[in-house]
């Protein structure tokens, strides 16, 4: 982010695989405007059930965040039909995220304290703080093949450090 020249960031991991072309000028197409913060895609896993489409706090294992709509099949409209439409979340993936470079740089970038899991939660939290909102498009649609380069975070060092950013992140958003 520091040499990065464009007014823009993406975020990327490293084992997305679009599905059509054009994604990034939709995502872009809700970032340039003013009241945006960051925006997320709509990612699958392989087997074409939905791995991200927003994030809120307060769900998931450790009550920290989590995923809507996770594990339902590609086709399914969501809740009310939310998984039709572009709207605002709590917080999108790292996974696939876009933002200004002057929001990224205004909120001092990602935490480097999460230095795996919620950096991307904490980072859009902060940018509501600001008053501006994190949106989800389902009209930018890739798959996700999570953690295939680095693995799960289920036992050993992985587990007791992803444990620790939770308690991190729970105790810095415990109002919220």
């Amino acid at each position: 982010a520091e040499v990065a020249t464009g007014k823009y960031l993406l975020f990327l991991n490293d084992d997305i695989e679009a599905l059509e072309s054009g994604w990034l000028q939709k995502m872009k197409a809700l970032a340039e405007k003013p009241h945006v913060g960051a925006v997320g895609a709509k990612l699958y896993y392989a087997d074409n059930t939905i791995q991200h489409a927003g994030i809120v706090i307060g769900l998931g294992a450790h009550h920290a965040a989590g995923h809507t709509h996770h594990l339902l099949p590609k086709e399914n409209l969501g809740y009310m039909g939310r998984l039709c439409y572009a709207q605002d979340v709590t917080a999108v993936t790292g996974a696939c995220l876009l933002v200004r470079k002057s929001l990224y740089e205004q909120v001092g970038g990602l935490d480097e304290s999460f230095t795996v899991a919620l950096n991307d939660v904490d980072f859009c939290l902060r940018l509501r703080a600001l008053g501006l909102l994190n949106i989800f498009t389902p009209f930018a649609e890739l798959y996700h093949y999570e953690s295939k380069s680095r693995g799960l975070d289920k036992d050993g060092a992985s587990a007791e450090r992803y444990n620790k950013e939770v308690a991190h992140f729970r105790e810095r958003w415990k109002k919220e």
